[in-house]
């Protein structure tokens, strides 16, 4: 495929704040729910934490000048709650604050466009010791801080994210209990996703006051549903997983409400949100983009004896990356094309796509990964056929410009563009880093 993208593309790379900031509390940075997570025994594998992760904290201009060098032409952020607002409301940290602020003035020195993120999952602690997401006061108080950073540096960030995965928040973090707070509660998980949603609707117009050039979104993950064979009972499964996992973001997102058939199974079972007056409507404020994280599909069967959905996974064989993921580029061909069809964003950012492989440093002191370079080029020739098939792909952020913290799976996941090692925090360009600068410069995937 000659896939050749247009010059406007946004070509950028991702990072999140705790998983590579460091300086846990630095200049008068509160807690958030991932220190107190990652603190606790067993928690994390290999008992690792973000208090270092990158030190990017206070090695940011060096890495603002790999990005240079990589000739990014956008940088997705996001900004750590706890180190502006240390207790989640009230007293702004001005000293974390000002960090954004150098850190912004930064790219746009070296023309780099920042898109940043309010809400990677990093909760204040203090929020989290008042029931966190579960609690309505936590809508204000995201609506108030999104006003703080947005009322400081909102002239100069052309583009905004609320949340990133709002799913994984509420399901990884309060029904699974995998990630930060680590609760198990259906019932708590649903209400917090509404709470999440609700902030995200009140929050846009408040950036769009403070920034009225800059462009407001959200990222949602979606991993498309494939039925395991085309027996109706399967493809109905798929519909019905694809509904709760993204159709229960992305309709009430677009003026559809929840998935009616979803809601009431949750009903039935007791477990549905508490929704008042308004929020629906809330959370249907446009946005100008719809950003779109992904990494693999699933494969489903229909099993009557799965509750409450009657959904079971089926293994698919094939290449799967270090955290057992399919790699399976069709798989974004398929979701950008469906979240074209089924909602018409008025424009769409891959916002995450990445792969994480065992990555050594070879004799000649270069990183060779080769199943990266691959990885990024078959899923950028599937974006680019959904973008001859009309959908208005605008950009794509890589995930992930450096190795990090891997949430619960700790440092032994390396997803980036640049080694980190975590014993020196020296940074090596990988090979797949020179490959996407090298596409970058020319819009044309080889």
């Amino acid at each position: 495929m000659n896939a050749v993208f247009p010059e406007a593309f946004l070509w950028g790379a991702a990072t999140s704040a705790y998983q590579i900031e460091g300086g846990w509390d630095a200049d008068g940075k509160g807690p958030s729910v991932w220190d107190t997570f990652s603190h606790t025994p067993g928690k994390v594998a290999g008992g690792d934490t973000g208090d270092v992760a990158c030190d990017h904290y206070h090695r940011w201009s060096q890495d603002v000048a790999l990005m240079r060098d990589l000739r990014l032409r956008a940088y997705r952020f996001s900004v750590s709650w706890p180190r502006v607002v240390p207790e989640g409301t009230g007293v702004v940290n001005e000293v974390g604050l000002d960090f954004y602020d150098r850190l912004v003035d930064g790219l746009l020195d070296v023309g780099i466009a920042p898109m940043l993120t309010l809400f990677h999952w990093d909760l204040p602690q203090a929020l989290q010791d008042r029931r966190g997401w579960g609690a309505r006061e936590t809508v204000d108080a995201f609506v108030a801080y999104a006003d703080v950073v947005s009322r400081r540096i909102g002239d100069r960030v052309p583009m905004w994210i609320t949340h990133n995965e709002p799913s994984v928040v509420a399901v990884d973090g309060h029904v699974v209990g995998g990630h930060a707070p680590g609760l198990r509660d259906p019932a708590l998980g649903l209400q917090v996703a509404h709470h999440l949603l609700v902030s995200h609707g009140l929050a846009v117009p408040v950036i769009r006051a403070n920034a009225p050039a800059a462009q407001v979104g959200i990222a949602i993950n979606v991993w498309p549903q494939q039925p395991a064979t085309e027996a109706p009972e399967d493809v109905a499964a798929a519909e019905r997983q694809y509904a709760v996992e993204a159709g229960w973001y992305l309709d009430p997102l677009h003026g559809k409400g929840y998935p009616a058939a979803i809601w009431d199974v949750y009903q039935a079972v007791g477990i549905a949100p508490s929704v008042r007056g308004g929020d629906m409507a809330t959370i249907a404020t446009p946005i100008d983009f719809l950003g779109l994280n992904y990494y693999s599909r699933s494969l489903v069967r229909a099993d009557p004896s799965e509750e409450p959905f009657g959904v079971a996974g089926v293994y698919e064989s094939g290449h799967h990356t270090d955290v057992g993921w399919l790699v399976m580029p069709r798989g974004l061909y398929d979701l950008l094309t469906r979240v074209w069809r089924d909602h018409r964003p008025p424009a769409i950012y891959v916002t995450e796509n990445g792969a994480a492989f065992s990555d050594v440093v070879a004799a000649d002191g270069a990183v060779h990964d080769e199943q990266r370079v691959a990885y990024l080029r078959g899923h950028l020739e599937a974006a680019y056929s959904a973008m001859t098939e009309g959908v208005p792909l605008r950009g794509y952020f890589v995930w992930s410009l450096l190795d990090n913290f891997e949430w619960a799976e700790g440092y032994d996941k390396r997803f980036g563009l640049v080694r980190v090692d975590f014993d020196t925090l020296e940074r090596t360009v990988k090979d797949s880093g020179r490959w996407y600068r090298d596409t970058i410069s020319t819009g044309e995937v080889r």
